[in-house]
């Protein structure tokens, strides 16, 4: 929808609203003077009479303009004010945000999630070596060119090294889905929050889904202070579990414990899969191939008399030994089979009358044939490995894969590890070992455990629909 002349200088014609972004409205709009497409964002006519969030405004300005110089970062044009509503003109990006892509396909293959993760990290690390934090990383403000490429944008609520801070201890700025521990807690936010931001946009680039998705936003930033570290692995079967830790270090509840940088947090991830598809590798190394000699292939290499010698050699032993084994078989095996019946003969007496007769004995069976020696037991199959937050996800994603029968060992020993802890892993464990054996066919015992859930985490469609389950089957 256009808008009329009076909202933005006359040098930007054309302005269509194109959306929301932080505390301003955003137009695309033509540039009559340098001709080309750029998007604008004004503040919102409601905040305008606001002295603090004007200046606000104006420092996110500022502090993107700063990062203006990086190829990653959305670039800034012009700063300004009109009719008292100040604006800032920015270029125009057609390839829309992360989050449309993630809302359209869902989870991203891990080298195209990677590519963007780097452009996101270099971004970033540039913001961050210059003073900068940007407060509010997520798909939204990660915007793509029409290649393809990442451009971080949003310095809504960035802080800059020099600058009057105007977000004081205490207050909650970001989003809630990517929001660290330290800014849920009020606390004020560092590059490491940055780089925390950036390890949950990760997870749900390479998942599909936040780590702490939850129906409400006050619950999932609580989840973000309060719960272990999810398994990616057990959210989506497709990726390996070496990157587990990773996220564990990426997630981290202490800043100091996560990565330095976001490079180093994109490393990370790149050495996990490369050690899982090394693991994972069955193909033969072919052998390189030979060198040529000016140009023409080498004759294949000539063996000397004397080996050939040795050869023949070994062929002529090895033949003879087994001509030696062959007749030993046979011969042994005749003996035993061509023992004639024993004929004598035997008189006897009956009546007062003696007559001698024949008698036959049968030859003597041939000793048993040695059987082989039954093969050992095989061993148990070993326990699942991993922490208990570990193997609580890990039996999540066979259950939301239908493979209850596997799952149901791997939530029994997390739960051995959670009994008695109160925590809701402990609740998801009872709900994860109920659900697999009431669909392995053993609704009796597994309403016990979903009862036991229930009690800890209170009620929930899932143990409802399990209970139903059992009415009928």
């Amino acid at each position: 929808m256009a808008v009329g002349t009076h909202i933005l200088p006359p040098r930007y014609r054309g302005a269509k609203r194109i959306g929301h972004g932080g505390m301003g409205e955003i137009y695309r709009a033509t540039d009559d003077t340098l001709g080309r497409a750029v998007a604008i964002k004004l503040l919102a006519e409601r905040y305008a009479e606001d002295e603090m969030i004007r200046r606000r405004f104006t420092h996110e300005a500022l502090a993107a303009a700063r990062l203006s110089g990086h190829a990653n970062t959305v670039t800034i044009f012009d700063v300004g004010d009109w009719n008292d509503r100040p604006f800032i003109v920015m270029e125009y990006l057609s390839g829309g945000s992360l989050d449309t892509v993630l809302v359209r396909e869902g989870a991203q293959r891990p080298q195209r999630a990677l590519r963007w993760l780097e452009q996101a990290a270099s971004a970033l690390d540039h913001a961050h070596e210059n003073g900068v934090v940007h407060r509010d990383v997520k798909p939204g403000n990660l915007l793509l060119d029409r290649d393809g490429n990442v451009h971080v944008a949003d310095f809504g609520i960035a802080s800059a090294a020099g600058l009057d801070s105007l977000t004081v201890t205490g207050t909650v700025m970001g989003t809630a889905g990517y929001i660290s521990p330290e800014q849920a807690q009020g606390e004020r936010a560092t590059a490491a929050s940055d780089n925390y931001a950036l390890g949950v946009v990760a997870f749900e680039l390479l998942t599909g889904e936040r780590p702490y998705e939850r129906e409400s936003m006050t619950a999932e930033a609580a989840a973000h202070v309060n719960e272990p570290v999810p398994s990616a692995c057990g959210r989506f079967s497709e990726l390996p579990c070496e990157l587990d830790p990773v996220f564990e270090q990426a997630l981290a509840k202490d800043p100091a414990a996560r990565f330095a940088s976001g490079a180093e947090l994109v490393e990370g991830l790149h050495r996990a899969l490369d050690e899982a598809a090394e693991s994972t590798a069955e193909l033969p190394v072919a052998p390189p191939p030979r060198p040529a000699l000016r140009g023409r292939p080498l004759p294949p290499p000539r063996r000397s008399r004397a080996r050939w010698l040795l050869v023949l050699a070994v062929v002529a032993c090895a033949a003879a030994v087994g001509a030696i084994l062959a007749v030993a078989l046979t011969s042994g095996g005749k003996d035993e089979a061509a023992a004639p019946a024993r004929t004598v003969l035997k008189t006897v007496t009956s009546e007062g009358k003696t007559t001698t007769v024949q008698v036959t004995t049968p030859a003597s069976s041939p000793p048993p044939t040695p059987q082989p020696p039954a093969p050992p037991p095989a061993p148990p199959p070993a326990a699942p490995s991993g922490s208990p937050t570990q193997l609580v996800d890990r039996s999540t994603g066979l259950i939301r894969a239908g493979n209850y029968a596997a799952a149901l060992p791997v939530a029994q020993q997390a739960l051995a590890q959670l009994r008695g802890t109160g925590q809701v892993y402990e609740a998801y464990a009872d709900y994860n070992v109920g659900t697999s054996l009431v669909h392995t066919g053993n609704c009796a015992d597994g309403l016990k455990y979903l009862a036991a859930s229930q009690q800890i985490q209170g009620h929930r469609s899932e143990i409802d629909a399990d209970r139903a389950y059992c009415k009928t089957h």
